[in-house]
């Protein structure tokens, strides 16, 4: 009974000690920049084909030298919910090379949402790479594009 007794009051002490607050971890977002955000270029999105496509846009790194891409808290385009996608460009045209792929075209990744957002890019993007392009892949069409400066 004593060796019942014993082991039960081990698993509740190591219990307690386990939810304690010392100690807690902090969890960092990853897609979010670490420290400050410094931009090195900035730009405006044109709407194209009808769509309301419009905010600021911006290119740069955190505190640890992490690159992002940023669109500014007024930024809003047409089914921000996943349909669109995010192109580096060397011009402000999209041109698809569906077979071989296209050195002039960079995916960045989805807009899931109006509004203020950070893309984590993988490396920094080579300077040829001048626009951004926003795309529905579903009709075909540019919803905008933003040159760098």
């Amino acid at each position: 009974m004593k060796k019942i007794l014993f082991a039960t009051a081990v698993v509740a002490m190591s219990f307690l000690s386990a939810c304690s607050k010392k100690g807690d971890t902090v969890t960092i977002d990853s897609s979010k920049p670490d420290g400050a955000f410094t931009a090195a270029k900035t730009g405006t999105f044109t709407a194209q084909n009808g769509t309301p496509t419009a905010g600021t846009l911006e290119l740069g790194t955190d505190s640890k030298g992490t690159p992002f891409l940023h669109f500014s808290p007024n930024f809003t385009t047409q089914l921000a919910t996943g349909t669109v996608s995010i192109y580096f460009s060397t011009s402000m045209n999209f041109v698809a090379s569906p077979g071989t792929g296209n050195p002039d075209l960079k995916l960045v990744g989805p807009v899931t949402k109006n509004g203020e957002a950070y893309f984590k890019l993988g490396a920094a993007i080579p300077a040829n790479f001048t626009h951004v392009i926003l795309w529905c892949g579903t009709a075909s069409i540019p919803f905008g594009n933003g040159k760098l400066n």
